[in-house]
């Protein structure tokens, strides 16, 4: 007998080591295998970190740890930016140290492109580096993104632990137009369910009959940006349009595990969007939720276009070449501007690109085409926007200063980027998607009279072993510590750029880059930090976006002495853990009114409890799982392995 269970929930049981009956459900911390780890050279750098701290351990399995160079690489700063080659040196030589296979040197490809492309399986577990390992649930696999000591972990142990998430289903109904594809149909989805609000820290399953014709290419985006979203992880059901991709393969094509959340899934909540009337979308700086149709910026002066990031896939470089192709035809001439940018995600999407003739389109239409990597994505190579420019692009953040300090960047599928481009001024692409040939558009991306094969539903089989003690209690961070600070005061969704700006994180020591804790959006940070204990109090969805470790490393380094939020976002969460910096889940109302600028608070660890001193109101944290509580005794997750070696897992989660 078992409970019925969510797609997420099946891959995990599937996955769990020593569980107690045949099922999961939300609130049960895990032990599980890992099939694979994958991280940037930005994330490795800190990995490095605590790989050194790790004695430098062997790695777990040399064939499913993949390494690509792509955050901080292109040939200028590769030429010129000593940062940029002390990272790409340091992934070079554990490559070669470690004899993993899958190292991607500099801008042979975007870390999730040719990962998606060639080697993830569904109902496979994948954690990565980078908060953007969600967009393999496009492929039916349970992918989240973590700080680089859970991964280097994972590296090293070949296992990993989770509480398992609540999860909520969105539904799609309605046929989409032709060109409007997954970047639309998740700013869509950005627009109407919100940032870090029901999706905060839990699973967002893709469901609904529209989902069925769509593109493992859609897909990619969709799950890529359930990020923003604030999700855990996003997923689709594995289907026979999975399959016909893996059939293309030459390998890893043979592990596929197709399984089905139950027809009585527990989601807390399920939400039906109809895409039948869907446009294009347009997200305005400075969240992935402040969406507007393309109808509301037309005219829109900008300095700026650039398509490309891991969420910009084959199918939407395509098709906006094709966009571009009927502006031409049309007698459009392209304004004199060097700011139009494309960046293929990989090589072989590159050489297809030009062998098709497309990418020479993107040229004529006055666009520079940029070797493959995250370029101004993240705004910390060569190529970045100036301050003050609008920018139109089709990555996946437009937080402020993402794609360079001051910039402002208006999110949009490649095709409006395309449409948008040659005058420089947001501009509609559905007249010119209307004139593209769909069949010619089938054929370069190798649609055209392809047979579905056909899959085979299984249910996970569980390994059910004698229950292991303890799962939630307590609320403490530490045994007995009462911490005494004054506030300083955030509000909801801060992100992780805002904390430490990516230009930031080739520092690992503590002092130098918590020096950098804030410098854009609050450059005062530090020196009050300095001058008196801090401790930070927030809304909800702390620590949002990026998956950077340094995050906390920056809060450590300012010497921040607690967090108090609403609620966290996941990741940035277990990198408290991680690095032993307490935190607290506050959610009293009146607790926030009282705890403004300036304010001082006492911290009672061990009870979880925190006190305004002024008044004396005392208030309750909410309790912590046994897992978090033991790592807090240990001091954080390295002092942990360094005592218990390859079973602390299974220590931490036995109290």
């Amino acid at each position: 007998m078992r409970k019925p269970m969510t797609l997420t929930q099946k891959i995990l049981a599937a996955h769990a080591i020593g569980h107690s009956r045949p099922w999961v459900e939300a609130g049960d911390v895990l032990r599980i295998k890992v099939d694979w780890t994958i991280a940037s050279e930005l994330a490795w750098n800190g990995m490095a970190r605590t790989w050194e701290l790790l004695g430098r351990p062997p790695v777990h399995d040399r064939e499913r740890f993949y390494l690509a160079v792509d955050h901080t690489v292109d040939p200028v700063t590769l030429a010129s930016d000593k940062r940029a080659q002390k990272l790409t040196q340091l992934s070079r030589d554990f490559a070669k140290e470690s004899g993993i296979k899958h190292f991607y040197d500099a801008n042979e490809t975007i870390l999730h492109t040719r990962f998606y492309r060639d080697l993830v399986q569904p109902g496979e577990v994948v954690l990565g580096a980078d908060s953007h390992t969600s967009s393999h649930g496009g492929m039916g696999a349970f992918a989240i993104g973590l700080g680089g000591a859970d991964i280097t972990a994972a590296m090293v142990l070949g296992e990993s632990w989770i509480e398992v998430p609540e999860a909520i289903a969105v539904d799609y109904t309605g046929e989409l137009p032709f060109g409007i594809g997954g970047k639309d149909v998740i700013l869509e989805t950005l627009g109407k369910l919100g940032r870090n609000t029901v999706a905060m820290e839990r699973s967002v399953e893709y469901r609904g009959e529209a989902v069925r014709k769509w593109s493992t290419d859609v897909r990619f985006t969709i799950a890529n940006m359930t990020a923003e979203l604030g999700g855990l992880n996003g997923i689709f059901e594995a289907d026979e349009e999975v399959a016909a991709w893996l059939a293309r393969r030459s390998s890893h094509n043979d592990a596929a595990r197709y399984f089905r959340a139950d027809d009585d899934a527990p989601y807390v909540d399920r939400f039906r969007i109809d895409l039948a009337k869907l446009g294009p979308v347009i997200a305005k700086p400075f969240s992935p939720d402040n969406v507007f149709p393309v109808e509301e910026l037309v005219g829109m002066e900008l300095q700026g276009a650039f398509i490309g990031a891991c969420t910009t896939t084959e199918e939407e470089l395509v098709l906006a070449a094709l966009v571009l192709e009927q502006a031409l035809a049309q007698g459009m001439k392209p304004v004199a501007t060097e700011k139009r940018l494309v960046v293929p995600g990989d090589l072989s999407i590159m050489a297809h690109l030009r062998e098709t003739g497309l990418l020479a389109i993107y040229e004529k239409a006055g666009f520079r085409v940029g070797p493959p990597g995250c370029s101004m994505c993240l705004g910390i190579a060569s190529e970045k926007a100036g301050k003050g420019e609008h920018w139109i692009t089709s990555q996946n953040r437009n937080f402020e200063n993402r794609m360079g300090e001051g910039s402002l960047a208006y999110l949009a599928s490649a095709a409006t980027v395309a449409a948008s481009a040659g005058a420089m001024k947001v501009t509609d692409p559905r007249p010119l998607l209307a004139r593209i040939d769909q069949d010619r558009y089938a054929e370069l991306l190798r649609r055209s009279n392809r047979l579905l094969p056909e899959i085979r539903i299984t249910e996970p089989e569980v390994a059910v072993e004698s229950p292991a003690a303890a799962g939630v209690a307590g609320a403490a961070n530490g045994d007995g510590a009462v911490i005494r600070g004054g506030v300083q005061r955030f509000g909801d969704s801060v992100d992780t750029d805002a904390i430490i700006p990516g230009e930031f994180c080739h520092l690992t020591d503590l002092k130098e880059i918590g020096e950098k804790c804030f410098h854009f959006v609050r450059p005062e940070f530090v020196a009050r930090a300095k001058a008196g204990r801090t401790i930070v109090v927030a809304g909800e969805g702390w620590g949002s976006g990026s998956s950077r470790e340094h995050a906390v490393w920056a809060l450590k380094g300012a010497g921040v002495q607690a967090v108090i939020a609403k609620s966290y976002a996941f990741i940035h969460k277990r990198n408290l853990v991680n690095e032993a910096l307490p935190y607290l889940v506050v959610t009293d109302e009146a607790f926030y009114e009282l705890a403004g600028e300036g304010e001082e608070l006492a911290v009672d660890l061990a009870a979880g409890r925190v006190t305004h001193v002024a008044t004396g109101k005392s208030f309750e944290a909410r309790p912590l799982a046994q897992v978090v509580r033991a790592l807090a005794r240990e001091g954080g997750l390295v002092p942990a392995i360094q005592r218990h070696g390859s079973r602390v897992f299974s220590v931490l989660s036995a109290g």
